[in-house]
């Protein structure tokens, strides 16, 4: 069952990660008077190219929703950090950007880091934290995410804030539908419904923020902190808020912190390397040549 969870995770990873450098290059072409507000949205829609690229990213989802029924929010959260190996093949492949050592050093880090992520993992539990405690926890997270929006006379659509917002929603969609699963798992379906109800709201304010912040800047600065933020959030949450305790994993919780941290890392040169900015920036060059 954790080998199909992590296998549904990673495409589901790969999907979202498909689907960001898609949507950088139709965000880019609307005014950047309407970062940060719906109009934003409302011009995007219209868009079928950026449709396209968001229904791609939609696929993705369900494939988290059945990662977390196979495996342990611990592992899943990690897992989806990896789809950023996708923008690398095509940066080898389609572009030619040949991969150096930093590069295999990222993949082997990944790798290593999710095996042991896999080895190490703690059990997949149906718990969760008092009301009060998740309560707290959705709440400052939510304070984050509508930042940018709380604060929108005082910063812009530059701001690094805005990308951290766009993580913190998506960290939001991945709790809730980790709570939602868990309801699922246990038969309470109206309440899983009523979990999921509140996802609409957090990918509406997650998605802007993250179309807001590919407006001005690119896309490899907005999605390495923004996947980080999304992935981090859940994970260092889950022996908090679902019982899935780190101290009964090897050498009490070093062999998982370790591993999730060396998948991080991995992930952050990845997102950095030079074949991935390739692939995002010639896509980039194409639009600029054939502007709508």
């Amino acid at each position: 069952m954790l080998v199909l969870g992590i296998a549904a995770a990673a495409a589901s990873s790969c999907f979202y990660n498909l689907s960001i450098a898609l949507q950088a290059l139709q965000a880019r072409d609307v005014h950047h008077d309407h970062g940060l507000r719906p109009s934003l949205l409302v011009r995007l829609v219209k868009n079928p190219h950026w449709l396209g690229a968001t229904g791609i990213g939609l696929l993705g989802w369900p494939l988290e929703l059945a990662a977390l029924l196979l495996a342990p929010l611990t592992v899943v959260q990690p897992v989806l950090a990896s789809g950023l190996l996708l923008l690398l093949y095509l940066g080898a492949t389609r572009l030619g950007e040949r991969p150096g050592p930093r590069e295999y050093a990222a993949v082997a880090a990944i790798l290593i880091g999710l095996t042991g992520v896999a080895l190490a993992a703690p059990n997949r539990t149906t718990e969760h934290a008092s009301g009060t405690a998740l309560a707290i926890s959705l709440g400052l997270i939510a304070l984050v995410a509508l930042a940018p929006y709380i604060l929108r006379g005082r910063i812009g659509p530059a701001s690094f804030i805005v990308v951290i917002s766009a993580g913190c929603g998506y960290a939001w969609t991945g709790l809730i539908s980790k709570l939602a699963t868990d309801e699922v798992a246990t038969g309470s379906i109206l309440i899983a419904v009523a979990w999921l109800a509140t996802l609409a709201a957090s990918e509406l304010v997650a998605l802007l923020s993250e179309m807001s912040a590919l407006q001005r800047r690119p896309a490899t600065h907005v999605a390495p902190p923004m996947f980080t933020v999304q992935v981090l959030i859940p994970v260092l949450l889950a022996p908090f808020l679902f019982g899935e305790s780190w101290g009964d994993t090897p050498l009490g919780g070093v062999v998982l912190g370790a591993s999730i941290a060396l998948s991080v890392a991995g992930t952050a040169l990845v997102a950095a390397s030079p074949a991935v900015a390739g692939v995002l920036e010639s896509a980039a060059e194409r639009d600029a040549k054939h502007p709508r």
